[in-house]
């Protein structure tokens, strides 16, 4: 592959799951594995694609006003729609205290500092016409907050529908202020109309057939999508790149066990490549024996972090592994909230390899290549060559699948299925 931040530039422009722009991103993936197929010779590591279904929808209509001001303001995707006049409630943390006595929220529009499911279910259960969801800090301009339409989630859906609207900390800041000063309650007009639609997006696949061990698996995954603000360049055009320069060296050098390569769709939506990843290739799982998984690489300044999800010898294994090797990094155990989650949601542990920093900034319009560079990227693939090198060329692969119970209930609170559990238990 060429240069590794030539690509990340190639890829720095938005792209969001289920776009056009996305479909873009994925035909110039797609063109760097043909030109990696030919180069090496390997036609059976041809990618392919993998199409899937995901949740979208069209706004037609979206606004806010509040004493004759027009308040900027995005909608929640999926939320429904309305087109009434609202009385404004503030309810500081939305916690149970906040909602303790407030009654029956009926044609009234509740601010928040934050979404949160329990915040979402006690709306609901109180019956509010609305939401408005506060982002930023109040001296941040419209530009800068970088306010985007979010999907409502299905575990948030499950309570019930709100239709809900983000807007700025400085317009937040506005609205309570007309609360207290005004003898009377503030009221909001709000509109919003919005269409449900379920575009493409779709995985691009590669795979490196191993030599001897073919029959064991390690699964490789980044996301190529992007969120709609920014151009994505360190979240996740790196990873995208990262894995591309790892499938253009194992393409010339085959290891014992088998590499498959997935560049996951529509991760920003809630992990939707993945998931539709193991959902249709349910059948490789039980031979699948490791994922490695790269979200945000080749920062400049920064630290390099690694997130354990297995059992403790996995913890172990990378400990050691980064002396012997001479590799820092920050080693965190957890359930890492990237692609890597649906594959350990199936007993497979996984690493997840990053470059983390405080000087640059996901999901906001200041996304961008200069806080990236060409030696940081080549780091950390170069680590990366190696570590899945070692793996997939082992003897034994030196840790065993499945998840602690401790990794187990981070799972099931991860994928919100504790409530499901809390009512079966009950019944």
């Amino acid at each position: 592959m060429r240069e590794l931040m030539d690509f990340v530039r190639k890829l720095s422009f938005v792209r969001v799951g289920g776009s056009p722009e996305e479909r873009q991103a994925a035909e110039l993936i797609m063109e760097e594995i043909g030109r990696t197929v030919q180069e090496t010779g390997r036609e059976d590591a041809r990618g392919e694609y993998m199409t899937f279904q995901v949740p979208g929808a069209e706004v037609k209509k979206c606004s806010v006003q509040a004493a004759g001001r027009e308040i900027f303001c995005v909608s929640f995707l999926r939320s429904g729609s309305i087109d009434r006049e609202c009385e404004l409630v503030y309810l500081d943390d939305a916690s149970e205290i906040d909602f303790a006595g407030i009654g029956d929220l009926e044609g009234k529009a509740v601010l928040l500092n934050r979404l949160e499911e329990e915040a979402y279910k006690r709306l609901v259960e109180h019956k509010a016409s609305a939401f408005l969801v506060m982002q930023g800090k109040y001296y941040v301009s419209e530009k800068d907050a970088s306010l985007y339409p979010r999907r409502i989630r299905e575990n948030f859906i499950r309570h019930g529908l709100i239709p809900g609207f983000a807007v700025t900390a400085g317009d937040a800041l506005w609205l309570v202020n007309q609360l207290e000063a005004c003898q009377e309650p503030v009221k909001v007009n709000l509109v919003l109309e919005q269409e449900d639609t379920e575009p493409e997006s779709r995985n691009i696949l590669a795979v490196v057939e191993g030599t001897d061990l073919k029959e064991e698996s390690i699964v490789l995954t980044a996301h190529y999508d992007s969120v709609p603000v920014g151009t994505g360049s360190w979240d996740n055009a790196t990873g995208a790149a990262a894995l591309l320069g790892i499938f253009r060296h194992f393409a010339a050098r085959p290891a014992r066990r088998t590499l498959r390569f997935v560049w996951c769709g529509s991760e920003e939506l809630g992990l939707l490549g993945s998931k539709a990843y193991v959902e249709q290739k349910k059948e490789l799982l039980e031979k699948t024996v490791f994922c490695f998984n790269f979200d945000m690489c080749g920062t400049v300044l920064g630290a390099n972090k690694i997130c354990v999800t297995g059992e403790k010898e996995l913890q172990t294994f990378v400990e050691q592994y980064c002396k012997l090797v001479g590799y820092s990094a920050v080693i965190g155990v957890g359930v890492h909230s990237s692609d890597s989650a649906p594959f350990c949601d199936n007993e497979i542990p996984a690493l997840g390899l990053s470059r983390e920093t405080t000087t640059a900034e996901l999901h906001t319009i200041h996304d961008l290549i200069p806080t990236l560079s060409e030696g940081a990227m080549r780091k950390n693939v170069d680590f990366a060559v190696r570590i899945i090198g070692d793996v997939a060329n082992a003897a034994v692969v030196p840790v065993k699948k499945g998840m602690p119970e401790e990794r187990r209930k981070e799972l099931d609170k991860y994928f919100h299925r504790e409530e499901d559990k809390a009512e079966k238990k009950e019944k």
